[in-house]
């Protein structure tokens, strides 16, 4: 009990960097799944003098995912007040041709409207409605979103360093003392400083176990799936191998650069 008494902190600044890595992480994945569910739901209307042909247009264009022809006859509805079928079936020929173009993902502004400058130097193609006042508004929202998710991760693993240095200090004095005992008996240098590293792998394993507890059941619980489900997304929110393994080196990885730091600032003392 007083073994894990001495090294709470470092533990709980390791699960802050964890949660702070993979709460980030989580955001991500869902603002790229809402994206894609912004590009599935988000088309381009074009009109062209004459029919167009979506393969070639697709080939030369890249972003492009589906080219559809929309029929004119829900436009003609509108217009029809008492006039002949005839006249009719003369004004669908003389209508202009409106396609509707879905992308392949969710384009920033300067890609729409270097995909709208591209329709419009295509032969026929009088007029690209990009939506972009909508489009422009959610696009800046999502960025914002992520941008402040980001500013809030770096300010935690700003506070989380600073109690990794704090801790230190609090190692360096606490294990000073035993490595020059250890080194008044002739112990080397590896043996002095292997319980050390024994202990802070120790800690990252033990930050892993909480953070790996933690974030499994957040995966498993129905409310956050509700939160997903109702805004239309799906997220990985804890891949239990990749997610995890993540999770572990970088739990080793500050652990072990704790104990070098200590070790690399040890002096002897004579």
């Amino acid at each position: 009990m007083k073994s894990f008494k001495n090294h709470i902190s470092l533990v709980i600044a390791l699960v802050s960097i964890l949660f702070s890595l993979q709460i980030f992480t989580i955001v991500d994945r869902s603002i790229n799944a809402y994206k894609e569910n912004l590009a599935n739901n988000y088309s381009l209307v074009v009109v062209s003098q004459k029919t167009l042909q979506p393969k070639e247009l697709m080939d030369k264009i890249s972003a492009l995912s589906s080219v559809e022809q929309l029929s004119p006859d829900e436009i003609i509805k509108k217009l029809n007040t008492g006039i002949s079928k005839k006249n009719i079936e003369l004004l669908k020929i003389t209508l202009p041709k409106f396609y509707k173009f879905k992308l392949k993902r969710y384009p920033t502004p300067v890609e729409l409207q270097k995909i709208k400058k591209e329709l419009l130097a295509y032969p026929y193609i009088t007029k690209v409605e990009t939506f972009s006042n909508t489009h422009d508004t959610t696009y800046k929202l999502l960025l914002l979103f992520k941008n402040v998710i980001s500013v809030l991760a770096v300010s935690i693993l700003l506070v989380t360093i600073l109690l990794i240095f704090k801790e230190l200090r609090i190692w360096q004095f606490k294990h000073n003392e035993r490595m020059n005992i250890m080194g008044l008996f002739g112990a080397p240098t590896w043996l002095r400083s292997a319980v050390l590293f024994r202990l802070s792998i120790v800690d990252a394993f033990i930050a892993f176990g909480i953070s790996f507890i933690a974030f499994s059941y957040f995966a498993s619980s129905p409310w956050v799936k509700e939160q997903f489900t109702n805004i239309g997304i799906s997220v990985v929110i804890f891949d239990k191998v990749y997610d995890s393994l993540i999770m572990l080196g970088v739990s080793i990885t500050v652990s072990i650069l704790l104990a070098g730091f200590i070790v690399l600032g040890h002096k002897e003392e004579v």
